[in-house]
């Protein structure tokens, strides 16, 4: 008997039995493309062997310390090398274990920032996006504008939302090449709205990840954003926690854009799936201003900065730079993006292709010219990803991104070392998984 409480109760999971590589294998032998590294988390793959040697290393030595009491070499070693490689002033980075303990560690850290600096404040609400995801926990979920955070409305924070960067379904009503980025300049209208006097940050993903698949804001979008933060005196924090560490083609996501934010989270791809791990990137500014007020942050998780995962990490890093796995991301990305664009777009049910590096989005409509989505009864993201595992393809499917009900997409994003070749492969297990949906759709009518 299997005593797991599964998120879905009601699935029969398929069991893995190892990883290598890009590959993942059952308990039969079959083997399957990690086309989404479980979720946007194995960016060098799995069964790394200097992640591995890292870890027994790190294990044979000491596994587990409190920050409460203790400090170490591997700690210290991950927050230097990963100063060096942020943006200006980005150079403290507090350690957790995952992404929702970052984005949530970012919500109290903007909090206690103003009570620091100014000895008293009334900053402490925090503005985000429709058609984003910040995390599971009651702050970070309040932050979250998705689906998932309906069943809980009522234990959330009063936080208010503001409308997505998504080209592809304008709030606006407008065409990127030719729109006057609205959607960034909405951020002004809600802290008018509000009042900035209760505003201490603003989030957002600066590419979209689950809640929407792989949503690529304008040019200017982030530019826009820093220039109303600062007018309105509101720190803005960077969603980082699924595009950083060379997922969208740069080191630090928010680089393709130009801008330096006051904080970044990260998790995922820091520590590539071989240890829980999570962080937010301060700005020294901030970091000051706690040395200079109270010094203490009021906040820490049992796990964070425990020397294993902080290890793990260091390794991890060192790999993507040494190995330029983010020129790697962006050059294959723009490969698979190019392919993809030509192999699925001519499926009646494929609405978009888009994305960033190795971060890749593919929304399904049932109806190219009027967008409409496919009702959320039907089901399909998940049909599709049970098609597409048949042909040894695992993506990351998501629902609701149309009209926060309705709408299908998944994720694509593999591992940072696929080849061009193994790109290949993965082209052609798509294209077998969709003739096999389109020809399930057509038996069924549309």
């Amino acid at each position: 008997m299997d005593h797991v409480f599964y998120r879905n109760v009601r699935k029969n999971y398929t069991e893995v039995e190892r990883g290598e590589g890009i590959y993942l294998y059952d308990k039969q032998g079959k083997r399957y493309i990690d086309a989404c590294s479980g979720a946007a988390v194995s960016n060098l793959g799995h069964a790394h062997p200097r992640i591995v040697k890292a870890m027994h290393e790190q294990a044979q030595k000491v596994a587990f310390s409190h920050l409460s009491r203790w400090t170490s070499d591997p700690i210290r070693e991950l927050s230097n090398r990963v100063a060096q490689l942020a943006p200006g002033s980005l150079n403290r980075l507090y350690l957790v274990s995952g992404g929702s303990e970052a984005t949530e560690a970012a919500l109290k850290m903007a909090r206690q920032y103003y009570l620091e600096r100014d000895g008293k404040s009334s900053k402490y609400r925090v503005i985000s996006r429709w058609k984003s995801f910040h995390g599971n926990t009651i702050g970070s979920l309040s932050m979250t504008g998705d689906k998932r955070r309906k069943k809980y409305t009522p234990l959330l924070l009063d936080f208010p939302h503001i409308a997505p960067a998504y080209c592809y379904r304008c709030p606006f009503g407008k065409e990127q090449a030719t729109c006057g980025v609205e959607c960034a300049y909405d951020l002004e209208r809600v802290i008018k709205m509000e009042g900035a006097d209760s505003i201490a940050a603003f989030i957002a993903e600066t590419v979209g990840g689950a809640a929407c698949g792989a949503l690529v804001p304008h040019p200017d979008y982030f530019r826009i954003i820093r220039e109303i933060c600062d007018k309105y005196d509101i720190l803005f924090i960077a969603d980082e926690v699924m595009a950083g560490f060379g997922r969208t083609g740069t080191l630090f996501s928010i680089d393709a854009w130009g801008v330096i934010p006051d904080m970044v989270c990260v998790a995922k791809g820091m520590s590539a799936g071989y240890s829980p791990l999570g962080g937010v990137v301060a700005k020294e500014e901030i970091y000051q201003t706690f040395c200079q007020g109270s010094g203490v942050f009021v906040h820490g998780h049992t796990y964070g900065g425990n020397p294993l995962s902080a290890a793990v990490a260091n390794e991890v890093v060192q790999v993507l730079v040494e190995e330029d796995l983010a020129g790697n991301a962006a050059a294959i990305g723009d490969y698979l993006l190019l392919k993809l664009q030509q192999c699925l777009n001519k499926y009646w049910f494929v609405g978009d292709v888009r994305g960033k590096g190795l971060m890749l989005g593919v929304e399904l409509v049932q109806d190219k010219a009027t967008k409409a989505p496919f009702p959320a009864a039907l089901g399909l993201a998940e049909k599709l990803t049970s098609l597409l595992m048949e042909q040894g393809v695992i993506v990351y499917p998501g629902t609701g991104g149309a009209d926060g009900e309705n709408g299908d997409h998944f994720l694509l994003t593999p591992p940072l070392i696929l080849t061009k070749e193994q790109a290949d492969e993965l082209l052609e297990g798509l294209e077998k998984g969709f003739a096999a949906m389109a020809t399930q759709l057509e038996q069924g009518g549309r």
